[in-house]
């Protein structure tokens, strides 16, 4: 009697052993899946998971494996279909960093927690440029962004497509990757309604100019002078040119006319050049912007200085300051200290 007893106790020590193993197995299985640190990156820096808009699960699982940022590739799929991630896939930018596990990855990428881009673009003449230099953070390419610029109601906002790019103000935007085309564009028509606010827009009624000649101005004065200090004076050059019926004699529309944004020295060549564009041939300005100015340079130009000035040339010290003069004998004095200076430093 007393064997069995022995025999009995016995077994029943070898099944809660099992039963010991098991749970510590499980456990242990459990934790590799879910918790033990699968996730790499090269030299143990942050970097990005992109999942393209309409990718499957398997194009998540390639992509994974593509940048070689999972140790155990079936770890991570049996932990992200226990957590259903297979049917929840998600686009956009995701952070990636070293040493995270497969539970804390799935819950990123199921929730869509993805990491905004800062956009930033300034300094662009062309449609194409902005486009092209949009389509390099965002998901949208280029060729869909120009379509969905063309498409903009441009009535509703007193532009047309020759000044179109005035609704895209320089500045750095935050935003996520995935942004289609129509988003980028409907959140900078966002951007454009917020910053013409009714403050600026009833400078500009006061000063009897649209936002878009607004913005014409300012391309120009930006093209002139990266000193800010001027701006405003040279913003009131032009307007009052403007109120004479002067030409506006502006280089800077000329070398946008020849499309050689390299051009260091406006030529009488160049002053023949037929375009719209060109301010030595046609009175008024331009027909669209040069550049897309930045923000700084709009407000010179609402506030631009009330003075007699109407001729101004770069200063011969080549400080990026100007000389300005209220009639064409001082304008024309200036001019040749600062032609001498070219030649004397051999610029063409």
């Amino acid at each position: 009697m007393a064997k069995k007893k022995k025999k009995g106790f016995s077994c029943l020590v070898k099944i809660i052993k099992f039963i010991v193993f098991a749970i510590i197995s499980a456990s242990a299985l459990v934790y590799y899946i879910a918790l033990y640190p699968n996730i790499k990156t090269n030299n143990h820096k942050k970097e990005y998971l992109y999942i393209k808009t309409g990718s499957s699960y398997e194009d998540v699982i390639n992509e994974l494996t593509k940048n070689n940022f999972i140790n155990n590739k079936f770890s991570f799929i049996i932990m992200s279909k226990l957590k259903k991630y297979d049917e929840l896939v998600k686009p956009g930018r995701y952070e990636i960093v070293n040493g995270m596990n497969n539970n804390h990855l799935v819950n990123i990428l199921r929730a869509g927690l993805q990491k905004p881009i800062n956009l930033t673009f300034n300094n662009i003449r062309l449609k194409e440029e902005l486009a092209g230099k949009v389509g390099r953070y965002i998901e949208a390419d280029s060729t869909s962004l120009i379509k969905e610029i063309n498409k903009i109601n441009f009535n509703k906002y007193g532009i047309n497509k020759e000044n179109a790019l005035l609704l895209f103000i320089p500045n750095t935007y935050e935003m996520y990757w995935n942004t289609n085309a129509f988003e980028f564009v409907n959140y900078m028509i966002k951007e454009y309604e917020k910053f013409w606010d009714d403050e600026r827009m009833n400078i500009s009624k006061k000063i009897n100019l649209s936002p878009a000649q607004v913005g014409i101005i300012a391309s120009i004065v930006a093209k002139e002078t990266n000193r800010r200090k001027e701006m405003p004076t040279i913003a009131g050059v032009y307007i009052n040119r403007l109120k004479k019926g002067m030409l506006l004699q502006a280089d800077p529309t000329v070398v946008f006319a020849t499309k050689e944004f390299d051009l260091r020295r406006v030529l009488h060549k160049h002053l023949e050049i037929d375009s719209p564009y060109n301010t030595y041939k046609y009175k008024g300005l331009p027909p669209g912007p040069i550049c897309i100015p930045e923000k700084y340079v709009i407000d010179a130009v609402l506030n631009y200085e009330n003075h007699k000035y109407i001729f101004f040339c770069a200063d011969e010290k080549f400080s990026g300051y100007h000389n300005f003069a209220e009639n064409e004998t001082q304008h024309n004095a200036n001019a040749i200290k600062y032609r001498k200076a070219l030649n004397k430093a051999k610029i063409k």
